[in-house]
Protein backbone atom coordinates (compact mmCIF):
# COMPACT_ATOMS: atom_id res chain seq x y z
CA UNK A 1 0.00 0.00 0.00
CA UNK A 2 1.42 3.21 -0.73
CA UNK A 3 1.20 6.48 1.64
CA UNK A 4 -1.75 8.24 -0.59
CA UNK A 5 -3.65 5.26 -1.02
CA UNK A 6 -3.48 4.78 2.51
CA UNK A 7 -4.79 8.54 3.36
CA UNK A 8 -7.52 7.60 0.70
CA UNK A 9 -8.67 4.64 2.05
CA UNK A 10 -8.57 6.62 5.60
CA UNK A 11 -10.54 9.65 4.17
CA UNK A 12 -13.32 6.97 3.20
CA UNK A 13 -13.42 4.99 6.01
CA UNK A 14 -13.83 8.50 7.97
CA UNK A 15 -16.46 9.56 6.17
CA UNK A 16 -18.44 6.76 6.19
CA UNK A 17 -17.65 5.67 10.08
CA UNK A 18 -19.83 8.90 10.95
CA UNK A 19 -22.53 7.59 9.19
CA UNK A 20 -24.71 4.77 10.48
CA UNK A 21 -22.44 2.47 8.28
CA UNK A 22 -19.73 0.74 10.02
CA UNK A 23 -16.15 1.84 9.73
CA UNK A 24 -12.81 1.74 11.81
CA UNK A 25 -11.18 4.76 11.00
CA UNK A 26 -9.32 4.96 14.51
CA UNK A 27 -7.47 1.65 13.88
CA UNK A 28 -6.73 2.61 9.97
CA UNK A 29 -5.48 6.05 11.09
CA UNK A 30 -3.03 4.54 13.93
CA UNK A 31 -2.46 1.73 11.54
CA UNK A 32 -1.29 3.89 8.70
CA UNK A 33 1.07 6.45 11.29
CA UNK A 34 2.72 3.92 12.34
CA UNK A 35 3.51 2.89 8.77
CA UNK A 36 4.36 6.30 7.36
CA UNK A 37 4.94 8.27 10.97
CA UNK A 38 5.68 11.11 7.85
CA UNK A 39 1.99 10.97 6.69
CA UNK A 40 0.96 12.56 10.43
CA UNK A 41 -0.92 15.32 9.96
CA UNK A 42 -2.02 14.83 6.53
CA UNK A 43 -3.67 11.55 7.87
CA UNK A 44 -4.94 13.34 10.86
CA UNK A 45 -6.57 16.30 8.76
CA UNK A 46 -8.06 14.13 6.55
CA UNK A 47 -9.88 11.75 9.14
CA UNK A 48 -10.98 14.91 10.46
CA UNK A 49 -12.36 16.25 7.55
CA UNK A 50 -14.00 13.05 6.19
CA UNK A 51 -15.77 12.32 9.44
CA UNK A 52 -16.62 15.44 9.90
CA UNK A 53 -18.03 15.30 6.23
CA UNK A 54 -19.82 12.17 7.25
CA UNK A 55 -21.43 13.65 10.30
CA UNK A 56 -22.96 16.50 8.05
CA UNK A 57 -24.00 14.56 5.80
CA UNK A 58 -26.25 12.60 8.56
CA UNK A 59 -27.08 15.95 9.79
CA UNK A 60 -28.00 17.09 6.06
CA UNK A 61 -30.10 14.01 5.39
CA UNK A 62 -32.01 14.37 8.73
CA UNK A 63 -33.41 16.93 7.65
CA UNK A 64 -35.09 15.59 5.28
CA UNK A 65 -37.37 13.63 7.63
CA UNK A 66 -40.53 14.14 8.42
CA UNK A 67 -41.62 15.80 11.74
CA UNK A 68 -43.41 12.46 13.37
CA UNK A 69 -40.01 10.21 11.98
CA UNK A 70 -38.17 10.89 15.59
CA UNK A 71 -40.12 12.14 17.98
CA UNK A 72 -41.17 8.33 19.22
CA UNK A 73 -37.54 7.36 18.27
CA UNK A 74 -35.46 9.47 20.61
CA UNK A 75 -37.67 12.11 22.59
CA UNK A 76 -35.06 12.65 25.80
CA UNK A 77 -32.21 13.46 23.15
CA UNK A 78 -34.10 15.54 21.08
CA UNK A 79 -34.93 17.50 24.38
CA UNK A 80 -31.36 17.17 25.51
CA UNK A 81 -30.02 18.97 21.98
CA UNK A 82 -32.91 21.41 22.11
CA UNK A 83 -31.69 22.21 25.80
CA UNK A 84 -27.90 22.90 24.93
CA UNK A 85 -27.89 23.13 21.06
CA UNK A 86 -24.96 23.38 18.35
CA UNK A 87 -22.73 22.74 21.58
CA UNK A 88 -24.04 19.36 22.35
CA UNK A 89 -22.57 17.95 18.64
CA UNK A 90 -19.03 18.43 19.92
CA UNK A 91 -19.77 14.95 21.24
CA UNK A 92 -20.94 13.79 17.97
CA UNK A 93 -17.47 11.49 18.01
CA UNK A 94 -19.41 9.19 20.75
CA UNK A 95 -20.13 5.44 19.10
CA UNK A 96 -23.76 5.31 18.55
CA UNK A 97 -25.09 8.10 20.18
CA UNK A 98 -22.78 10.62 18.19
CA UNK A 99 -24.68 9.39 14.90
CA UNK A 100 -28.34 9.97 16.71
CA UNK A 101 -26.81 13.47 17.71
CA UNK A 102 -26.24 14.07 13.87
CA UNK A 103 -29.30 13.24 13.40
CA UNK A 104 -31.66 14.60 15.80
CA UNK A 105 -29.55 18.08 15.06
CA UNK A 106 -30.46 18.20 11.26
CA UNK A 107 -33.86 17.24 12.17
CA UNK A 108 -34.12 19.92 14.86
CA UNK A 109 -32.61 22.11 12.06
CA UNK A 110 -30.08 23.64 13.80
CA UNK A 111 -28.26 26.02 12.47
CA UNK A 112 -25.82 24.22 10.16
CA UNK A 113 -22.43 26.36 10.12
CA UNK A 114 -22.59 26.24 14.23
CA UNK A 115 -23.19 22.47 14.17
CA UNK A 116 -20.68 22.26 11.28
CA UNK A 117 -18.36 23.80 14.26
CA UNK A 118 -18.75 21.48 16.91
CA UNK A 119 -19.12 18.25 15.01
CA UNK A 120 -15.55 19.45 13.40
CA UNK A 121 -14.27 19.66 16.92
CA UNK A 122 -15.23 16.96 18.79
CA UNK A 123 -14.35 14.39 15.57
CA UNK A 124 -10.90 16.22 15.41
CA UNK A 125 -10.47 15.63 19.13
CA UNK A 126 -10.86 12.48 18.96
CA UNK A 127 -8.58 11.78 16.25
CA UNK A 128 -5.96 14.15 18.32
CA UNK A 129 -6.64 11.50 21.17
CA UNK A 130 -5.91 8.60 19.21
CA UNK A 131 -2.64 9.72 17.56
CA UNK A 132 -1.53 11.11 21.11
CA UNK A 133 -2.03 7.30 22.25
CA UNK A 134 0.23 6.26 19.25
CA UNK A 135 2.92 8.30 20.42
CA UNK A 136 2.87 10.65 17.38
CA UNK A 137 1.60 13.48 18.83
Amino acid sequence: MTPEAGLIGLFASAFLSATLLPGASEALLFGLVKLYPQQCWPAFLLASLGNTLGGMSTYALARLLPERALKRLAPRMLGWLQKYGCVALVLSWLPAVGDALCIAAGWLRLPAWPSFGWIALGKTLRYGVVLVAAGLF
